[in-house]
């Protein structure tokens, strides 16, 4: 394992450990349904079922056809503060 990968192995185990990884994926679920992204996917995810029928679409067809957009659609703003949060926790927690 790489020294990066053992890396981000500790400071998950870390943010699992202290409860921290919820409050952030709660924190972002907020962000996300606030600033419209959620809505933006469930149209995109319509427009695709519309577009292949849904007898011809699978669950994991839809997965990876959307996630790209999902992924793109995310706010800068979002990103920062998550990334700004996960400094502030690391810093507080340095002893990693």
């Amino acid at each position: 394992m790489s020294k990066e990968a053992q890396m981000r192995a500790a400071i998950n185990q870390k943010l699992i450990e202290m409860g921290e990884r919820e409050r952030l994926k709660e924190l972002l679920r907020a962000k996300l349904v606030e600033c419209g992204w959620r809505d933006q996917l469930k149209a995109h995810c319509k427009d695709v079922i519309r577009e292949k029928g849904l007898e011809h679409v699978t669950v994991e067809d839809l997965v990876t056809e959307i996630t790209p957009k999902g992924r793109a659609l995310v706010p800068d703003s979002v990103k920062k503060e998550l990334l700004q949060r996960i400094r502030a926790f690391l810093a507080q927690h340095s002893a990693l």
